[in-house]
């Protein structure tokens, strides 16, 4: 879609909403276990990839402190736009910019921990190994990462965020593959305790 297409602005504008709607109002409390899962402390430096509307980088922000460093990617202008207003409006210090998970625009082994939440499955299967692999080239020795997304679903799973998300699951053993053909070094794994949602945190060794 173009730059500044009507469509597209108003999605940007409407993902909040959306977003507030599938987590059934505990949006705060999932991207707080999201960070807690993360072990993002003070002065660290994060980076969020497929950032959206930059509601957890600036999250990130305020548990890294002044000392820390947070930046957001996300192929969409309209996004990143709406990041930066959002940032500025709190006060963050959280910088965003448009790029593609597949090539992030980042020196090597730049951040302590790089977040991936809920975005991996929007990408095809070939992608989504080369983003894995990215993620692990800008981690700094010992640094983390963190990606979550939608399980497969099962029959006790439903509500309104495993109907939007239908298009697109991933399993947990999928997650384990493409952290281990990064070299990557599983930490832990689960679910986050929210819908259908799991996470696997590994650490560049």
């Amino acid at each position: 879609m173009a730059h500044g297409a009507p469509g597209a602005v108003r999605w940007a504008a409407r993902y909040d909403l959306l977003i507030k709607l599938v987590t059934l109002g505990r949006e705060g409390a999932m991207r707080e276990r999201m960070l807690d899962l993360s072990r993002v402390t003070s002065g660290e430096s994060v980076l969020d990839v497929g950032c959206g509307t930059g509601t957890l980088a600036i999250a990130a922000k305020r548990r890294v402190g002044d000392a820390g460093t947070v930046d957001g990617v996300d192929a969409s202008t309209e996004m990143v736009e709406r990041a930066r207003k959002k940032a500025k409006r709190a006060y963050s210090g959280a910088g965003f910019r448009v790029a593609l998970a597949e090539s992030l625009p980042f020196e090597t082994g730049h951040f302590d921990v790089v977040l991936s939440t809920v975005m991996l499955h929007h990408l095809p299967r070939a992608v989504r190994a080369q983003a894995i692999q990215e993620m692990r080239r800008v981690l700094k020795p010992g640094g983390r990462l963190l990606i979550v997304d939608f399980g497969k679903r099962t029959s006790e799973h439903g509500g309104l965020m495993a109907h939007f998300h239908r298009h697109g699951r991933v399993s947990m053993a999928d997650l384990t593959a493409l952290v281990e053909s990064a070299s990557l070094e599983m930490i832990d794994s689960g679910s986050v305790g929210v819908g259908t949602l799991i996470y696997v945190l590994a650490s560049r060794e």
